[in-house]
């Protein structure tokens, strides 16, 4: 349960740091703080930092896919930790 909580926690949270660190990367190209892109604010790296934090469909799945992930390697690890505990016993 510990190793399925962990996986889990590092995917999602992953995924979350990503998106805020997109978002205040975007926040950088806002000149005037009013949350509109307009004028001079609108550039070649203003539109890479908007695809970027608006194009990401794995970090909106992220709780989907860690669960999916997470269950798949605590199952196979308590599987080789049942089989290593019943090798060591005989």
């Amino acid at each position: 349960m510990t190793i399925f909580l962990v996986l889990y926690l590092l995917t999602v949270g992953s995924a979350t740091f990503d998106d805020i660190y997109s978002q205040w990367n975007l926040n950088r190209y806002d000149l005037n703080k009013d949350g509109i892109f307009g004028g001079i604010e609108v550039t070649d790296e203003q539109n890479e930092a908007m695809r970027k934090l608006s194009s990401n469909t794995g970090r909106n799945f992220s709780f989907i896919t860690g669960f999916v992930f997470a269950l798949i390697i605590s199952t196979t690890v308590y599987i080789l930790g049942q089989i290593i505990s019943k090798t060591k016993r005989q």
